[in-house]
């Protein structure tokens, strides 16, 4: 009995570990450019960590309203830093919140409906959005490198020393480490780094040191939400691209797993999903989905039992009650988190290449979706000056790279695949009401 317990606890921080770095690096990422102070900044990091918890047990937990109970652990989703950036800077912090909760309710009202609706999100449409994520986020982690935008010793050789030394360290780990060593190379390579950086003078534990041990979630916490439609469409538009994202993870997890998933199993995932997302908007963190890191750790340690999810979730909600722990993430320095960034973002853009390897090139059709909605979203990252002119009430949506690109992928799918075959169905049915 205490061998499996500890056996148990030991897999539990293994996906704990897993997704650390993943989880932590969205708060960082969004309240460094929300400029919050410290103080909030080690809240929202503890109350993302504490939410992850809270959004991977509502998951596993399966009953007749929500979760698909397959081994799955929720993080904050990448999709949603661009733009929650957008809609802060836009409309303020209480923007991204109202959005949130919307976006969250919005999900779990169209569950059982999107659940018929996923194979209208083929890998041409879920490659290409990843890809355009991957793009996307590339800036925000090259700015970082260089010491974050606007800081007094931005480019510095320091930086940028500190930066690759970081992403060389990652990859010569990723190169000779085995097994679970090699699935936590990028935590690792943010320990390493901080710690170089220390010797360096360049780490100010402060945070750490006015930390509480302790603390309660505050519903709220950065003042009551306020809901504009603009950022409302945008953060739905970016909850739904991660239930087509969790959708690929419960199939590879029902394969692994050998459990078979039906149409309402999708519907209590999804469902689980918004609830998640409700509590993010409530308690002031983020928009969740699954993290595919952890299907990895899954498949490479051979362990598929839920209890194994339960206590990772136990852990993370325990971790997130202490803020001292949260506050130990706050200090990595800018450089040293944009050389781990390089390497993470540059694998979201390699996992939506992996998703498209799927697709018929010989398809000219396939072919102008991915050109188009992956052209849209990197031009306007790179420029997102070009359609300033339109409405105030639209260039929310038009200003960011992922939602234009997303947009025009799922848009460009229904023209050249879905409207065409339904087309053909059509005349079937009539070839044979003729004859």
């Amino acid at each position: 009995m205490e061998k499996n317990f500890f056996k148990t606890a030991s897999l539990g921080i293994q996906h704990v570990l897993a997704m650390y770095a993943g989880a932590v690096i969205v708060p960082i990422i969004v309240g460094g450019a929300l400029g919050l102070t410290g103080e909030q900044l080690t809240y929202l990091v503890s109350i993302d960590i504490l939410m992850c918890g809270i959004a991977t047990l509502l998951q596993v937990w399966k009953n007749k309203f929500f979760g698909i109970g397959l081994p799955v652990v929720l993080g904050c989703t990448f999709t949603a830093v661009a733009p929650m950036i957008a809609i802060g800077g836009e409309h303020g912090i209480s923007g991204i919140y109202g959005s949130i909760l919307v976006s969250g309710l919005i999900v779990v009202l169209i569950s059982s409906f999107f659940a018929k609706l996923v194979k209208y999100f083929p890998p041409v449409v879920t490659g290409s959005v990843v890809t355009i994520i991957g793009i996307t986020l590339i800036p925000v982690a090259m700015n970082n490198a260089a010491g974050g935008e606007g800081s007094a010793d931005f480019a510095s050789p320091t930086n940028i020393a500190l930066a690759f030394g970081t992403l060389l360290f990652i990859l010569v780990l990723y190169r000779f480490a085995r097994g679970f060593l090699r699935s936590i190379a990028i935590l690792i390579g943010l320990l390493v780094g901080t710690a170089i950086a220390a010797f360096m003078g360049m780490v100010d534990f402060t945070a750490v040191t006015e930390a509480s041990w302790f603390h309660m979630p505050k519903p709220f916490y950065f003042g009551p939400p306020t809901f504009e439609i603009t950022a409302i469409i945008t953060m739905t538009l970016v909850a739904i691209i991660s239930l087509v994202e969790s959708s690929g993870v419960y199939f590879a997890l029902s394969d692994i797993t050998k459990r078979d998933i039906s149409e309402k199993d999708l519907a209590r995932g999804y469902r689980a999903e918004g609830l998640a997302i409700i509590l993010g908007g409530l308690f002031n963190s983020f928009p969740y989905t699954t993290f595919s890191q952890n299907v990895g750790l899954i498949q490479m340690s051979g362990v598929k039992k839920n209890s194994v999810i339960f206590t990772a979730g136990g852990m993370l909600v325990f971790i997130g009650l202490v803020p001292k722990i949260g506050a130990f993430t706050t200090v990595i320095p800018t450089a040293v988190l944009g050389g781990a960034m390089i390497a993470m973002f540059g694998m979201v853009i390699a996992s939506g290449i992996k998703m498209l390897s799927k697709i018929d090139f010989g398809s000219q059709e396939n072919l102008l979706i991915v050109a188009c909605s992956v052209g849209m979203g990197l031009g306007v990252t790179t420029v997102p000056s070009i359609f300033a002119n339109l409405p105030e009430s639209i260039h929310i949506l038009t200003s960011n790279g992922i939602v234009i690109g997303s947009v025009t992928a799922i848009v460009l799918n229904i023209i050249f695949h879905i409207v065409p075959k339904r087309k053909t169905v059509a005349a079937v049915v009539e070839g044979q009401q003729a004859s």
